[in-house]
């Protein structure tokens, strides 16, 4: 192990372990860093519950809607890049995509000890100060440039057709070189893990997102719809519960809204419903009485199904991603392996010949293990253990401290492999 000058002594092995302690009991700043402020989904929910956690921390963002955000997080002080400034800059942010570096890049961490990034679009590219802790939370690494760069390219308008070719590698450049600046990663599920390996070259804890299971309660009054809740984008793959409810003459209830809202209610039969964007209680009462939800397209983690089965439904879905690591086949939902009409309504068709075997007071216990409290209690965990981490690789430069601590605490006697908190 490297060694490094020493610039004074420490009293005694007991004024180390001193100092290894969390900061707590002193004022620690902190920053959280999120891509985009413009809506409250899964990503808004982390920065919710990050906000629980470190009620004085300032939250930094590349644009921000303050009509869409929740009362909680709109209590912070929020601060906006020079996007912001940028007229229809709120609405069409992803067109902005190739100055999001700058604009990270431009905000001053300089006065923070704890910074906490929430990345899905760019937000972990900030430059964060030398002493300062850099944990990632990280719901995805950006999709666009990487597992689903050809789908959004296929999907997108001619400019950004013709555009991403040229931009995505110096994008991809900056991603991966920015990765660096992270002391630690943070996964929402071990599908993303993954991908953290795959692209960057780096291990990540695993914990899942906090999801509000307590807001939700089974009911014996189920309903006759099946229900398919979320934004309405392509990749969702919405089509497909459409076309299959369409041609089963099934009733389906679509609540979200999105880019393909007007080319979905066209190809729509009789028996599909679109609700739009509705107020909570409106998606609390349709999970709680829907036969099942519909979950067909792929993704990272997928809270609308672990709020489903707080609620007491099962679950029907794409077979990949996150789903993997959220429903067990037969006790609290069903997959189907391919993302075709055929397969869903083979799937649909599956589940009502064994409805029965679907129990609400065992999906509700099985949601548990997503609630809000077990992410606050492990997100702070891991924070714990990386600023005790940096603490000690401040004093490795002191030899007879570093024999100490090897003997008193071995996780510090060599680089310690990533946990999965799970």
């Amino acid at each position: 192990m490297q060694s490094r000058t020493d610039v004074g002594p420490v009293a005694n092995v007991a004024d180390c372990t001193m100092l290894l302690r969390p900061m707590e009991g002193r004022t620690m700043r902190v920053a959280i860093v999120h891509y985009w402020l413009v809506s409250m989904r899964g990503g808004e929910k982390v920065i919710e519950a990050l906000c629980d956690m470190y009620p004085d921390a300032d939250i930094f963002t590349l644009v921000y809607d303050e009509s869409r955000i929740s009362e909680k997080i709109r209590k912070h002080k929020i601060s906006t890049s020079f996007l912001q400034r940028i007229p229809g800059a709120v609405r069409g942010y992803q067109s902005l995509l190739p100055l999001m570096p700058f604009a990270l890049e431009s905000f001053d961490l300089t006065d923070y000890d704890l910074i906490i990034s929430s990345e899905s679009g760019p937000a972990k590219g900030i430059i964060p100060p030398p002493g300062a802790t850099h944990v990632c939370y990280c719901h995805s690494p950006m999709r666009y440039l990487w597992d689903h760069y050809h789908f959004y390219r296929s999907h997108a308008g001619l400019p950004s057709r013709l555009m991403l070719p040229m931009l995505a590698p110096l994008l991809r450049s900056w991603d991966v070189n920015t990765s660096m600046r992270v002391d630690r990663f943070v996964a929402n599920s071990h599908h993303v893990g993954d991908r953290i390996s795959k692209y960057y070259r780096r291990h990540a804890t695993v914990l899942y997102p906090p999801v509000n299971v307590d807001d939700f309660t089974p009911t014996a009054l189920v309903e006759d719809f099946y229900l398919c809740a979320g934004q309405l984008v392509p990749y969702k793959r919405v089509d497909l519960a459409v076309k299959a409810f369409s041609r089963m003459d099934r009733k389906l209830v679509v609540i979200g809204e999105g880019s393909q809202m007007e080319e979905l209610k066209r190809i729509a039969g009789p028996s599909v419903t679109f609700l739009g964007r509705t107020p909570f209680s409106v998606l609390k009462e349709k999970l709680a009485r829907c036969r099942a939800l519909i979950f067909p397209g792929e993704e990272d983690f997928g809270i609308v199904p672990v709020e489903a089965m707080a609620s007491g439904r099962p679950v029907i879905a794409y077979g990949s991603g996150g789903a993997l690591e959220t429903i067990v086949p037969g006790v609290t939902g069903l997959f189907f392996d391919e993302q075709s009409v055929d397969a869903l309504i083979d799937a649909v068709l599956d589940f009502e010949a064994s409805e029965r075997r679907f129990h609400p007071a065992t999906l509700h216990a099985h949601s548990e293990q997503f609630s809000l409290q077990t992410f606050k209690t492990g997100m702070r965990a891991i924070i714990n253990e990386e600023l005790m981490i940096r603490k000690a690789d401040k004093l490795r430069s002191y030899p007879a401290i570093q024999r100490a601590l090897e003997a008193q605490l071995p996780m510090f006697a060599a680089d310690s492999p990533t946990t999965t908190l799970q």
